[in-house]
């Protein structure tokens, strides 16, 4: 009995713990998401606008893709069943229009990413030009 009240408490105690520390993460102010975001080893760099809109320069999400110019309008998902992304709608220079999710990965950070994969690109916000 004493056994099965330690794992019970052992469980209590994570439990509280994963819920104590996912409501530590850092909340996104999507006032602060405008901005130069940029990989200066790459030289990928993504224009997040104030009016919605964004332009991608030289942007590779993946070893099958080369570097592509693309643009479109972005908008952030606060998403409370996974992780709040940036939901890129591109319609220019893909030859399609196509969705790409842009992950914030903390203050001034963001990436992208396969679920369950490391991410392909990082780009750290930059000051602007």
């Amino acid at each position: 009995m004493v056994k099965g009240t330690g794992g019970r408490w052992l469980v209590v105690t994570l439990a509280a713990s994963a819920v104590l520390t996912s409501g530590c993460t850092d909340s996104v102010d999507t006032e602060e998401l405008p901005g130069v975001y940029r990989n200066d080893a790459t030289g990928s760099e993504i224009l997040l606008e104030s009016d919605g809109t964004f332009s991608a320069t030289d942007v590779s999400t993946g070893s099958l893709s080369g570097p592509a110019d693309f643009s479109g309008r972005w908008e952030f998902v606060d998403s409370s069943s996974s992780s709040d992304f940036i939901y890129l709608t591109v319609d220019d220079g893909l030859g399609k229009t196509a969705g790409i999710q842009l992950y914030t990965s903390g203050r001034g950070t963001v990436e992208f990413r396969a679920p369950d994969k490391p991410p392909s690109l990082v780009l750290t916000r930059v000051a602007a030009p």
